[in-house]
């Protein structure tokens, strides 16, 4: 039996460089999905009370008395909505667990008209605290949104969770609520399901 020697090519230059380059930034895509799933693992394991208590350390979230936390995203400069207001909005609201939107204006033609009460109670308080051409996000503690019971017609809402709303006030028309008799409640596929 023969061996036949087959001799190396050199490598070139720069090559090992390289190798090693893509070496680390495979690692450094393994450690940052590795990140993202044990993240998704932890907040689907706390409680409402843990996961608001972890997201009101953040910067720029302020938590009020109620629990309802907020976070500004723009400031705008025209009129506060009062309870006997009705508003134009946008909003996408999310679960805080998950990230999946259960319901969003857009889905609903565009900019939504909704009463500020008669929705759920962090939205009524939320909603308040805007000025209008305002972007806020909300973190609503289950007692401020659908509680123990959920909400949506298959469930979207899961009992006890907590929801996240951004939230964008287009345009406030004072004092429509009076105008308009019956008006009040919660209204079908909004955030007041």
């Amino acid at each position: 039996m023969s061996v036949t020697a087959v001799p190396l090519r050199p490598i070139k230059k720069g090559s090992l460089t390289k190798l090693w380059i893509g070496i680390g930034l495979l690692a450094a895509v393994g450690i940052g999905a590795a990140w993202l799933s044990t993240k998704a693992a932890v907040v689907a394991a706390q409680t409402p009370d843990e996961y608001l208590a972890d997201n009101g350390k953040r910067a720029g979230v302020v938590t009020l008395p109620s629990g309802l936390q907020y976070e500004v995203l723009k400031e705008g400069n025209g009129p506060k909505p009062t309870p006997a207001d009705l508003t134009l909005v946008n909003y996408e609201g999310k679960l805080a667990k998950t990230g999946e939107v259960f319901d969003a204006s857009e889905r609903h033609g565009g900019p939504a008209t909704l009463p500020v009460t008669g929705l759920i109670p962090g939205w009524t308080e939320g909603v308040q605290l805007m000025k209008q051409g305002s972007k806020y996000r909300f973190w609503m503690p289950p007692r401020l949104a659908y509680g123990d019971a959920g909400a949506g017609p298959n469930g979207e809402i899961p009992p006890n969770a907590v929801l996240v709303f951004d939230l964008e006030l287009l345009a406030v028309q004072p004092g429509a609520m009076n105008a308009m008799p019956g008006m009040g409640g919660g209204m079908e596929g909004h955030p007041g399901m």
